[in-house]
């Protein structure tokens, strides 16, 4: 699929289409035999990447073809903007790719409570931190993490995806569980009458 491009309307301002950043990622390498669970189903690691793709697909296209100043537009999910959500879904990815190797090495993350005084701050913190970011910086880093992310989990072994691990929750909550949450927010608020 292609990356995210920019199109430049008639008034000359960047229109954000909807786009999915698996282009460099592979399928190849993922054996049928790892079999997982996932809410009642079995899944394989083939299947939870291609459910993470069509997840993180409808979460574009939650967005998709809104402007530069309709992207910082407050109040779609309490203060944040289209640009802080994508921001917010970008740091959790980032987060998941921080820690989901500690996992994986038998030891425990940090906990969001002692280190930053609860997951409100932490979240507060890091919108705070990518305020100043432009849509197309947000965009970009959206592209880079979650390819970076995608290429990691097909680099897992197998045996992480065959039954439910802390590593399988951690990237669930951090991925796949919490991208429709944002694309409600997003749909809801363009739902909403002309603001």
């Amino acid at each position: 699929m292609a990356r995210s491009q920019a199109q430049l309307s008639e008034d000359g301002e960047t229109k954000w289409a909807r786009a999915s950043t698996f282009s460099n990622v592979t399928f190849r390498g993922v054996s049928r035999s790892s079999r997982l669970t996932e809410n009642g189903g079995t899944m394989d690691k083939q299947q939870l990447v291609r459910r993470l793709d069509a997840v993180w697909t409808d979460f574009l296209s939650s967005y998709a073809g809104l402007r530069d100043a309709q992207m910082l537009e407050p109040g779609v999910s309490g203060t944040w903007s289209v640009r802080d959500i994508i921001a917010h879904v970008t740091t959790w990815e980032e987060e998941a790719l921080a820690q989901l190797p500690v996992i994986l090495a038998g030891r425990r993350p940090p906990r969001y409570s002692v280190t930053y005084g609860g997951i409100n701050a932490f979240n507060a913190l890091m919108t705070e931190r990518k305020r100043g970011y432009s849509p197309a910086e947000i965009l970009r880093q959206r592209d880079e993490v979650h390819g970076r992310l995608v290429r990691y989990v097909l680099s897992v072994r197998d045996e992480e995806f065959t039954r439910e691990t802390r590593f399988r929750r951690r990237l669930r909550l951090d991925t796949y569980n919490h991208y429709p949450k944002h694309a409600r927010a997003i749909r809801s608020w363009r739902a909403r009458p002309a603001r």
